[in-house]
């Protein structure tokens, strides 16, 4: 039985997300179909298609008539990006806040310890795993279609910011205190707080992580 197309797109995004995040390809580089196509031994097709979602993903940027280029967010472009994830994720908790039961606040704070695990142990990739599943655990319990699509266009660029420079921006304990946070707010029940909270969780990492923009990494 062949692989179908959908599972090809889906193993070129990997494989470009792989090679960004260990820096093997820089921001502004320009990627070359060819140069995929023979690596991974893939027709054209989904690899256009793994570009186009990647552009929307806000890792790749498609210059017309030139080519597809490593993106390059501008410190605003990062800024914007965690301010709107904020907005949708705070508005899906409250939304489904009723849904949650004791089972899933034990599921929360037991990814909380795994995080700052992971973190004492210097271990990025798995530390933006687990702070990955943490935000989606939350995200799914709203059941709200639109919004969870709309919340996943965003997820790629900020997983991906969140693991390379997660060291430069917080120690384990915050870490910890951080995510605790959100947990314990949501305890409470109360929609506003919940709300707030989950705003303010990512305007502050967008503050911090809108300092290694693509101006100042130049």
């Amino acid at each position: 039985m062949g692989i179908s197309k959908n599972t090809y797109t889906d193993q070129v995004m990997s494989f470009l997300y792989d090679t960004i995040l260990k820096g093997r390809l820089k921001p502004g580089e320009r990627i070359s179909e060819t140069w995929l196509s023979e690596t991974l031994s893939i027709s054209r097709a989904p690899i256009r298609e793994a570009f186009r979602l990647l552009a929307r993903d806000g890792l790749i940027e498609y210059k017309p008539q030139v080519g597809n280029f490593v993106a390059s967010p501008s410190a605003k472009q990062i800024m914007e990006a965690y301010i709107t994830r904020g907005v949708l994720e705070g508005f899906a908790a409250s939304y489904a806040i009723e849904s949650f039961n004791k089972n899933d606040f034990i599921k929360l704070d037991k990814l909380v310890a795994k995080m700052v695990d992971a973190a004492h142990h210097g271990h990025h990739f798995n530390l933006a795993n687990i702070d990955k599943q943490f935000h989606e655990y939350i995200l799914m319990k709203c059941e709200n279609t639109h919004l969870i699509e709309l919340t996943k266009t965003l997820s790629t660029l900020l997983h991906l910011l969140f693991c390379k420079h997660w060291t430069k921006v917080y120690e384990p304990d915050q870490i910890r205190l951080r995510h605790q946070q959100i947990v314990d707010t949501m305890r409470g029940g109360d929609r506003q707080s919940i709300e707030v909270c989950l705003r303010e969780h990512y305007v502050q990492t967008g503050r911090l992580m809108s300092s290694f923009d693509s101006d100042k990494r130049g």
